[in-house]
């Protein structure tokens, strides 16, 4: 892309930084995300050719490097790229304070679901295999079921049925299920109002919101 022909670093770092996706593809590699599809699962709406530039992109500017391990590519942040980690996170909490309500096309079921996946609080499961499903509405159809699957310290989340006796099912609007994630609002609130219901024995039921509990960017402090 064209440079700003400006000396200032900032400039400089916007020359990389500043294309389509690209600050989002580094979100997920400073959440975990190591491999193709992985980074895919974070970024569900960036198609595949344009992922695998911005990737390319990230490697020549020393961002990234890419290994082959056991015929599959894995993806690292180098040290230069783990510096950014300041950056994403002044972001995360600023978009949090400052940028107002959600549109209609912000709200993604697979990004929702893959964020959770990845920070539920694990010591707050059962040790036996611990399915909780889940019924979106407000989405079409092949996006409205998912499950997510506990068995010791592995997680999964699927969009088909995997099998496995469910234990908890919760039902929601995607957008209701993403304002308790983010922070926007509580478990109890949306329970209490009936905008979101857990269909579970009694003693199970308690344990869910304390099982799937809220994402990082719910600690944000907001204005008053």
């Amino acid at each position: 892309m064209p440079g700003y022909g400006q000396f200032c670093p900032v400039a400089k770092a916007m020359e990389v930084l500043d294309e389509r996706w690209t600050l989002l593809v580094v979100r997920e590699l400073l959440a975990g995300s190591s491999h193709f599809n992985e980074l895919r699962r974070g970024v569900p709406k960036m198609s595949p050719a344009l992922l695998s530039k911005r990737l390319r992109t990230l490697e020549r500017a020393g961002i990234i490097s890419r290994d082959i391990d056991g015929g599959r590519t894995e993806y690292t942040l180098t040290p230069c790229g783990k510096e950014l980690s300041t950056v994403v996170e002044a972001l995360n909490s600023w978009g949090m304070r400052w940028i107002g309500e959600l549109g209609e096309a912000d709200l993604d079921p697979h990004l929702l679901m893959w964020d959770m996946r990845r920070t539920v609080p694990v010591d707050q499961w059962p040790r036996s295999r611990t399915v909780v499903a889940f019924r979106l509405t407000g989405v079409a159809p092949k996006a409205s079921r998912w499950w997510l699957v506990v068995s010791g310290g592995d997680v999964d989340v699927c969009d088909y049925d995997p099998g496995f006796d469910v234990d908890a099912t919760v039902d929601a609007t995607l957008r209701d299920l993403t304002a308790i994630w983010r922070g926007d609002r509580s478990w109890a609130s949306a329970m209490k109002t009936g905008d979101v219901e857990i269909n579970a024995a009694r003693d199970i039921r308690s344990e869910v919101p304390d099982w799937i509990g809220q994402g990082q960017m719910s600690r944000i402090p907001r204005p008053v």
